[in-house]
């Protein structure tokens, strides 16, 4: 036999070799070895499954918890999350878990929430997003990290700040007006809110941050939603890069249709606002978040520049989570007050007491107590975000753990939320008093306990924004109408980007006023 011909037998062996030892080292022998590690300071979890990790299991309880509806009752951390709320009451408040190869320590203890979030720029920056996350957002400002983070953050806070909120109100009441002149067609019938507020957020996020309307937008909405969901579908999908660059499957395929789809309408929406400067229709972009975008497209200054990939995932990321959020948090918080008829006439009564038959205005908001306490109720039950996503850039110590580079975290809401020995054996009861005297009384000034929306540096930039807009919207069809919840509803909470209600939320509307 030839030089040659070994060499030709002896080249792909050697590759073939090489590769192997490299997958059974990734796969194998580092997943085993930070098992070792983190057990030896007492960080248990569920045993790592070669190549899967804990997806096919946590697949497996989510699909049957969520199989079926579940009684009319608030503790939902056991359907929305069942895998971590087992492992919880198996391994522990914190333990490690496994998203096919990559370790991940789920976090729940209050105390090393607060200290991994309050330094989430630094020592825990958050983890590169999933390709169906990235859908979504794209490398706009709730994935985006060093310094392109900080360029889209100023421009999101100038966007946002007090008088900027104030110039919005209008825009909000009027987005309001016209669904609940709608509404009158729905007295002493059964409407589904869950959708009405899907249309009236996405009017709102249309009209204030980019001055256009819904219908404008719907497509882009449209697409958001789909990449929502497929994201959901995906969510304990394990990827294998090798496999994942040689076959995309339908869902991915799908996304990226969906990603292409959304980049060409928010350039056509950009392409208008841009047209109406160059035809002197109008002197400049507007003040508007848009406008503070496409101005910074413009901008002479490379370095302050945004590409057209920052400007489509700004948009993207403002579409979604100007949306997304408040329309959750109003549909459960009129699902909580159907229920609860007290607290429903007593919002009621603050409402009127404060505003009469007016309509809301923005500097009598923040006298809205009850109104503040329901909102921060309903946060806690079904809170909008399951989960934040960081990780270890090289190795820190946690509270007493060491932890090595590259190990994600995943700080979780939901566990703290439901906890009986943070809130008491009536932590799954719609108690308002709870908040009576702000948040940090009632988490025994612990941050980490009660964040929904984050904290430190990378908190929720729309956070004033979701509640003014929820106060408006709630405080507007108080002055209208009784809810009751209609007996055809069906208590199916599930979790996408937020806490949904699979089936709806269907109620029955009284009005307060003859020919209302």
């Amino acid at each position: 036999m030839s030089a040659l011909v070994k060499l030709a037998i002896l080249l792909p062996c050697s590759l073939f070799l090489i590769a192997l030892i490299k997958f059974l080292y990734d796969y194998l022998w580092i997943p085993l070895r930070l098992q070792h590690m983190m057990n030896s300071q007492g960080i248990k979890g569920p045993p790592y499954a070669f190549i899967h990790g804990n997806n096919k299991e946590a697949t497996k309880t989510t699909n049957e918890a969520l199989s079926k509806p579940m009684a009319l009752r608030h503790d939902i951390f056991p359907r929305v999350q069942p895998h971590v709320y087992s492992c919880i009451n198996r391994y522990g408040r914190n333990y490690l878990a496994w998203d096919g190869k990559r370790p991940e320590l789920v976090i729940t203890e209050p105390e090393l929430v607060n200290e991994v979030l309050k330094h989430s720029v630094t020592t825990f920056p958050k983890r590169k997003p999933t390709f169906f996350l990235t859908g979504i957002f794209g490398n706009g400002l709730v994935t985006a990290l060093g310094e392109k983070w900080v360029k889209q953050r100023k421009l999101a806070n100038y966007a946002f700040h007090g008088e900027s909120l104030k110039n919005m109100t209008p825009a909000v009441i009027a987005s309001v007006e016209t669904m609940l002149e709608k509404w009158k067609g729905y007295v002493g019938k059964e409407i589904e809110v869950y959708h009405e507020f899907r249309l009236l957020t996405s009017e709102v996020i249309s009209r204030t941050a980019f001055g256009s309307s819904y219908l404008e937008g719907e497509k882009i909405f449209d697409m958001l939603n789909k990449l929502s969901v497929i994201r959901s579908r995906n969510f304990f999908e394990t990827q294998i890069p090798l496999i994942n660059k040689l076959w995309k499957s339908g869902n991915v395929l799908e996304s990226e249709e969906l990603s292409k789809g959304i980049q060409d309408c928010v350039m056509k929406i950009v392409k208008k606002r841009e047209d109406k400067v160059v035809n002197g229709e109008v002197d400049s972009f507007g003040n508007d978040f848009l406008g503070l975008l496409v101005n910074a497209y413009h901008d002479s200054d490379e370095n302050n520049r945004l590409s057209t990939e920052d400007l489509v995932d700004e948009c993207k990321t403002f579409y979604f989570a100007g949306q997304d959020t408040v329309n959750s948090l109003t549909a459960w918080i009129v699902f909580l007050l159907a229920i609860h008829g007290d607290w429903q006439e007593k919002a009621r009564r603050e409402v009127i007491e404060i505003f009469g038959n007016q309509i809301p205005n923005s500097e009598e908001m923040s006298k809205l107590k009850i109104m503040t306490m329901i909102i921060y109720e309903t946060l806690r039950l079904y809170g909008p975000s399951n989960g934040m996503m960081r990780r270890t850039e090289s190795d820190v110590q946690l509270g007493k753990l060491i932890l090595p580079a590259n190990l994600d975290l995943l700080v979780i809401h939901s566990a703290p939320d439901h906890a009986p020995q943070l809130w008491g054996d009536d932590v799954h009861l719609f108690k308002l008093e709870r908040f009576a005297e702000g948040i940090a009384k009632a988490t025994n000034y612990n941050a980490g306990v009660f964040c929904p929306f984050g904290l430190g540096p990378r908190n929720c930039v729309g956070t004033n924004f979701a509640t003014m807009e929820t106060k408006i919207v709630l405080s507007m069809i108080l002055q209208r109408y009784t809810i009751y919840l209609s007996p055809t509803y069906v208590h199916s909470p599930i979790p996408y980007i937020t806490v949904q209600p699979q089936h709806g939320i269907q109620v029955i509307l009284e009005s307060l006023h003859n020919g209302a």
